[in-house]
């Protein structure tokens, strides 16, 4: 069963939520993202790693202080992936500095 699309020309209905016949097919989202985030890692070299590894660590913070204490990542444990960005924004600051030491010399 589909909702109609409200009248809107050339958009597909979209599938009511909770029916079991309107399974939606795979959406490689996540893919795309990550395709992204290497270019930009590409492009940027260190300086997107500890971008991105800022912008994690506040989220991560923030959601450790709201009390969560298990995540989706791999590592589960939210102090584990805390410290792992940690890591990650110290060795893209040592980047870094390399790359600048690298221009000066």
């Amino acid at each position: 069963m589909t909702a109609p699309s409200e009248g809107l020309a050339g958009v597909p209905e979209r599938p009511v939520p909770g029916d079991p016949e309107a399974e939606a097919p795979f959406d490689p989202l996540k893919l795309c993202i990550f395709t992204t985030v290497a270019l930009l890692g590409w492009i940027l070299g260190p300086l997107a790693v500890a971008v991105f590894a800022v912008l994690g660590l506040a989220g991560y913070w923030r959601a450790h202080r709201a009390g969560l204490t298990r995540s989706r990542c791999i590592l589960r444990d939210v102090r584990l992936v805390l410290f792992y960005l940690g890591l990650v924004l110290v060795a893209a600051l040592a980047g870094i500095a390399w790359t600048v030491h690298g221009w000066l010399t």
